[in-house]
């Protein structure tokens, strides 16, 4: 099985207001879950990282116990976050420090994972699902 999540996070302030968003397709490209959900003061590299924490765990709830034969594509703007996910940055704030751990329990479940930054265009419906969740918490 090959999902793609779309993940996006955001903080008005920064700190400030913020929110997480995804969107979970399948293989055919058709929507099979989406995540929004206000998170409250905490950065945009906060919201970033939970964002796709979230749709982790939304994605194990649908393949329910498969997640070894999972394949994900996770796409988002953040540069930061593929980075580190990459290994390419290393994670230095003691708060993404415990984010990125988080993450990588998630991820540990499903087969393969691999993280693509895209521009912002490229990942409106993650936003949009963030902008809601901000909207609705502010």
């Amino acid at each position: 099985m090959q999902f793609t999540i779309h993940a996006d996070g955001g903080s008005r302030g920064n700190p400030g207001p913020s929110g997480a968003g995804a969107m979970i397709r399948d293989h055919l490209g058709n929507s099979v879950a989406s995540v929004s959900q206000f998170l409250g003061t905490r950065t945009n590299n906060f919201a970033e990282y939970e964002a796709v924490i979230l749709a982790f765990e939304t994605l194990a709830k649908l393949v329910k116990g498969k997640t070894s034969t999972v394949e994900v594509s996770v796409k988002m703007d953040s540069e930061l976050v593929v980075k580190q996910m990459k290994g390419l940055y290393k994670v230095k704030h003691p708060v993404l420090k415990e984010q990125y751990a988080r993450l990588i329990h998630v991820i540990d479940a499903f087969g393969k994972v691999t993280f693509t930054h895209v521009y912002r265009e490229e990942n409106s419906d993650a936003d949009a699902l963030a902008n809601e969740a901000m909207d609705r918490g502010a």
